[in-house]
Parts: structure tokens; sequence; C-alpha cells
């Protein structure tokens, strides 16, 4: 299987702090790929650093076999990348449609065109929210905001897809619609590499695995039974429960 992105011996520190130290790790071109870890372990560095958003590290970043820091912004990069992080605040009352053309900005060299206004109907349509096209996006539940910065990005076309907890503060109506989504853009040949904190959801609709743990990020793909078991309770530092839910496996905290 074709690896999409690569990191070598990665090192992050904020001052002397060390956040991440000599993180080797690949994911697969068209996976859904989740990385898990608690608050604090380095998710949201590792992520920023994906992202393009943070270049001060050491070591080896590769999309495509090109070094991150590298690859620019624009129809013509090299490789197309999208991210939603997890922290976004609107106080001007655009309308859903254009929140969702701002993602088409990288394609308009001065005005939006009538292919960028189609491709927003397009993306809405896509996941039933073209009801909402002409609404303030400030008067959305959060589930729909979620959902719109997510189509946001989706309309850039991404090749690679990063997602820092895209269900934070959802209900569990749409963290499943969430994520169904995403699963669906993975099936059709994106590369969705995404953060998250619970490892239930991340179990039933990803397809590899990771562990943000003692600065490393450690391939857990291969663990099962007791031995996974063990692993997410020395990281949740709880006491867990498994349980099968239609083939999937799930742990519930012991009451």
């Amino acid at each position: 299987m074709r690896q999409m992105i690569e990191i070598s011996e990665l090192s992050f520190s904020y001052d002397k702090e060390i956040v991440l130290d000599n993180v080797n790790a690949s994911f697969e071109k068209g996976k859904l790929s989740i990385i898990l870890g608690r608050n604090g372990s380095g998710k949201s560095t590792m992520f920023n650093i994906l992202a393009g958003l943070e270049k001060k590290y050491h070591g080896k970043v590769c999309f495509d076999g090109q070094e991150r820091r590298n690859i620019k912004l624009g129809k013509e990069q090299h490789i197309r990348i999208g991210f939603l992080n997890q922290f976004h605040q609107t106080t001007f009352p655009f309308t859903v449609k254009e929140v969702i053309l701002t993602g088409r900005a990288s394609f308009a060299k001065f005005a939006p065109s009538d292919e960028d206004f189609n491709e927003v109907s397009a993306i809405l349509s896509r996941f039933q929210l073209l009801h909402l096209i002409d609404k303030p996006y400030t008067s959305l539940s959060g589930g729909e905001r979620q959902l719109v910065l997510l189509c946001r990005v989706l309309v850039q076309k991404p090749e690679v897809l990063m997602l820092d907890e895209p269900t934070n503060h959802l209900d569990l109506h749409y963290q499943v619609a969430v994520l169904k989504c995403i699963k669906q853009l993975a099936e059709e040949g994106t590369t969705i590499l995404c953060v998250m904190h619970d490892p239930n959801l991340a179990f039933m609709y990803g397809e590899r695995f990771y562990l943000m743990q003692n600065k490393q990020l450690v391939d857990i793909q291969a663990i099962q039974g007791e031995e996974l078991h063990k692993l997410l309770e020395d990281t949740y530092q709880l006491p867990l429960h498994r349980i099968d839910n239609q083939g999937k496996v799930m742990f519930m905290p012991l009451i």
C-alpha cells in the first residue's frame, strides 16, 4: 500500500519542554487514519505540524514525497491539503454560502465564478444541507456549523484531509453524521488523518489507528485483545470493560 504521509525522526519542543521525541510513522493513501491520546499528549502539536501551521520542527515530514514546509497553498500546489482544526469562531453574520465560498478563495483570482457557486451548491446538496445555503452561519446549531465548515474544506477537493477533533462539542446525531461523511470520503479515495479523543468512535469508523503516548506515535493496528485493553487502560488511566458492538471492539469505563 502506498504511503501518502511519511514522518521521520520528528521532534518538537516548546522552549525546553519536549513534546514530540524522534517520531517515526506513515499514513496510507486513501485510508481513514485516526490518532488517539489524552489531552496534552501532543496530538494537536502533531496536527499543527502536518497541517503546515507549525514549521519549527526537527526531522522530516513528507506528503507524497515532498517536504511539508515546501508545500504552498493554492491551485497549483504539488498536493492539495485541506484541514479543519477544532477552534473556529465567527461573529459576523455571513451566510452559509459565503462561508463555504471562502474555501474556494485560492481558485478565484478576482471574484467567485459560476464554477465556484456550483461547487458550493453541489457540496451542500451532497450532505443534504442545501436548505441552509442562505442562512446566517451564526444562526446554525453547533452540529450544522461543523458540517458547514467541513463543506468549506471539501470544496477545495483535497487529496489529503486532516481533522482535529471533528466531533468535539457535537451531540450524538451530528457525531455520527460527521463520521459517516468522513468515512465515505475515504472510501472514495481521499487520504484522511483525524485526531480524536474517543477511542470507541474511532474504532467504529476508522481504518488505521495510532496512539500518542510518551512523546511517541505508536501504530496500534496490530494490537488486539488483552494487550490493547491494557494499553488503553494505561493511556487513559481508567479501568475499562471490553465489549463487542456489531463486530467492533469498544471499551467502557467500569462503574
